[in-house]
C-alpha cells in the first residue's frame, strides 16, 4: 500500500493507519452522545476496555512523535489514557456501544 507522497507503507504503518481509522470512527460515535468531555471520556473508556495495551501504545507512540491522522477528540482521549494508563474501565449504565 502506498502512503503519502508515494511512500510505501510497512505492515506497521498500515496497522497504525487502521487503528487511527478505528479511533476516529469511535470518536464519531461518541461525539453525538453529549458534550466534548463526555465524548472524550467515552472514547477513552472504549479504547481502555476493548483495545489491547499494544494497540493503545501504537497510537500513543504516534502522538508522542506527532505522526498521526487522528482527529482532535481521539487525540485527547489517548493523551489522557497515556497519563492514566492504569485506570480501570468505567462501566456505563446500559453498557458501551461497541
Amino acid at each position: 500500500m502506498n502512503g503519502p507522497a508515494g511512500r510505501r507503507e510497512t505492515g506497521s504503518d498500515s496497522t497504525v493507519r487502521h487503528l487511527e481509522k478505528m479511533a476516529n470512527d469511535i470518536a464519531h460515535f461518541f461525539s453525538g452522545q453529549g458534550g466534548r468531555e463526555a465524548a472524550i471520556d467515552g472514547i477513552a473508556n472504549h479504547i481502555r476496555s476493548f483495545w489491547t495495551p499494544q494497540m493503545q501504545e501504537k497510537l500513543i507512540e504516534q502522538l508522542r512523535f506527532g505522526k498521526t491522522t487522528l482527529e482532535e477528540l481521539p487525540r485527547e482521549a489517548l493523551r489522557r489514557l497515556s497519563e492514566n494508563g492504569s485506570q480501570k474501565p468505567v462501566s456505563a449504565p446500559g453498557g458501551d456501544a461497541g
